[in-house]
């Protein structure tokens, strides 16, 4: 074992990672929300269903403490090669995503950003770590416990119990 600090993660407020304009966001303020955390492409089949879906969960909730974080990814199926630029028109004009975008990433390999390490290595699929596609979801109580991992199949609304339940909505 190395005597990295990134051994001694135990919330995903201990992260900094980039938005999509490249700066720096330390997810510590995101304590106190409960995130939904998701790997997003552009030109996936379940693009479409799960940018609406996550977009209804998102507005229903985000008053109430839910946040969504998305993270591009190129991994699967090449099926996010644009840039940052083109990612951001295609969430915020095409699928009007008022959630935060981030930097597209690495998920999955040597080169996975860290903290995309420490959401797998805390909930690991029913296939063992690795991210099997897009839109895989994980669930982080507002203390940055990852508590639940959703296939990328699961639609966004279905998870709306999982959610409320995080979030103390009866």
């Amino acid at each position: 074992m190395s005597g990295s600090s990134s051994e001694h993660n135990t919330s995903v407020h201990h992260f900094t990672v980039k938005d999509i304009r490249g700066n720096d966001v330390d997810l510590s303020v995101y304590k106190g929300k409960v995130l939904l955390i998701v790997n997003v492409a552009s030109q996936c089949g379940l693009t479409t269903s799960n940018y609406n879906e996550l977009n209804e969960v998102y507005t229903k909730y985000k008053d109430q403490g839910l946040e969504i974080l998305a993270f591009p990814c190129n991994q699967f199926g090449a099926q996010e090669p644009g840039d940052n630029t083109q990612i951001a028109e295609m969430a915020c004009t095409r699928f009007k995503a008022e959630f935060p975008i981030f930097d597209k990433v690495e998920v999955n390999g040597n080169s996975a950003t860290p903290l995309y390490k420490f959401l797998k290595s805390s909930k690991g699929g029913l296939f063992g770590e690795g991210i099997k596609w897009n839109f895989t979801k994980f669930l982080v109580d507002k203390d940055g416990n990852v508590v639940e991992r959703y296939s990328p199949t699961t639609s966004p609304l279905s998870i709306e119990k999982d959610v409320k339940k995080l979030l103390g909505i009866a």
